[in-house]
């Protein structure tokens, strides 16, 4: 499939040129270009082993690329590792907090190993605990924190420095709902004070609500690239989505449904839904209830939808949505967080 984008100049905050990685025969990385524009928010999206990861390690000097150039805030990634160490924040995929400090310990100590002085140190300490709503567990040892806390606190140590340029590994996994929106609040505003992220997600409805371009990528490649909405018309048509009663109705519309679509069938069965690609519009849909209604099937739900998220996901992949959860398995993990 042809990969569609736009060129982004040299305003770009995060670019790359041909980047590969290869761990023994392995190509975790084949060739991949990015480029994500200063204020901006791109969203790395990929199943398990796609190399979303690896990519990141390279951005942030944890990986060496066997190929391929990339510049970081305007400083080569080989050339000069420290000084782009300097310029950009890191949140891995786990919270690396340390447990036996209290939350203003943590920030305080990250800015001391930065050489803040004690006096900015504490000061900036303070500034994120307000920031990020933990001033009321500032004294309290991290090990007592919520999943959603110590997320906010190692996003905050991310942060100690002023980093222009944000690094983060799958930020929201293992939140619960209420708290994966207060994170992306918190990743809006500070995008919008002039902050550019970069991010890997399992979530579609993230990558939808957050990133102001995505970046599908798959074993190694990148394949798609686009907004939200250009994805979904790079996909295409529409789809008739329907639920039927009973379970061994579904075999039947799907042989009733079957010459209506324009592309393969997606049936869950454990639901009973199916969703069909279509062209037409609304006589699509027409037509489709009729079929069923000739084979003695009435639907318990029947409509007609644009694509989804899941289905660009699927059509470009040829995989389900869920296989985005999990690790990346092209190489080992690393976790950390605070500057790279």
């Amino acid at each position: 499939m042809a990969v569609s984008g736009r060129s982004r100049g040299p305003d770009a905050a995060v670019q790359a040129r041909g980047l590969v990685k290869r761990f023994g025969e392995v190509t975790a990385v084949a060739g991949v270009d990015i480029e994500v524009p200063e204020g901006t928010v791109t969203a790395l999206l990929g199943p398990n082993g796609a190399g979303k990861t690896t990519v990141v390690r390279m951005l942030t000097t944890l990986l060496l690329p066997d190929a391929g150039t990339a510049s970081v805030a305007g400083v080569d990634v080989v050339g000069d590792p420290r000084e782009v160490r300097r310029r950009i924040g890191l949140s891995g995929q786990y919270a690396a907090v340390d447990e036996n400090l209290t939350g203003f310990e943590n920030l305080d100590m990250v800015g001391r190993l930065y050489h803040l002085g004690r006096k900015r140190s504490r000061e900036r300490a303070w500034e994120l605990l307000d920031q990020f709503r933990l001033t009321d567990a500032a004294g309290r040892v991290a090990k007592t924190y919520s999943g959603g806390m110590r997320r906010r606190l190692d996003l905050a140590g991310a942060l100690v420095a002023h980093p222009p340029v944000l690094f983060l590994d799958e930020p929201t996994t293992g939140l619960d709902p209420r708290s994966r929106n207060d994170m992306w609040e918190l990743l809006t505003d500070m995008v919008a004070g002039g902050t550019t992220l970069l991010l890997t997600t399992q979530y579609l409805e993230e990558a939808e609500r957050l990133a102001d371009d995505i970046v599908v990528v798959d074993h190694g490649r990148v394949i798609a690239r686009g907004t939200a909405d250009e994805l979904k018309t790079q996909v295409g048509g529409q789809r008739v989505e329907l639920v039927v009663a009973r379970d061994e109705e579904v075999a039947a519309a799907v042989g009733a449904l079957e010459p209506v679509a324009v592309g393969d069938l997606q049936v869950d069965r454990r639901a009973r839904r199916i969703t069909v690609p279509v062209s037409g519009g609304t006589p699509a849909l027409v037509d489709a209830l009729r079929r069923l209604e000739a084979a003695g099937i009435v639907p318990l739900d029947a409509g007609l939808r644009r694509p989804t998220m899941d289905d660009v996901f699927l059509t470009l992949t040829g995989k389900p949505a869920e296989e985005l959860a999990g690790e990346d398995a092209d190489q080992p993990q690393t976790q950390g967080s605070g500057q790279a």
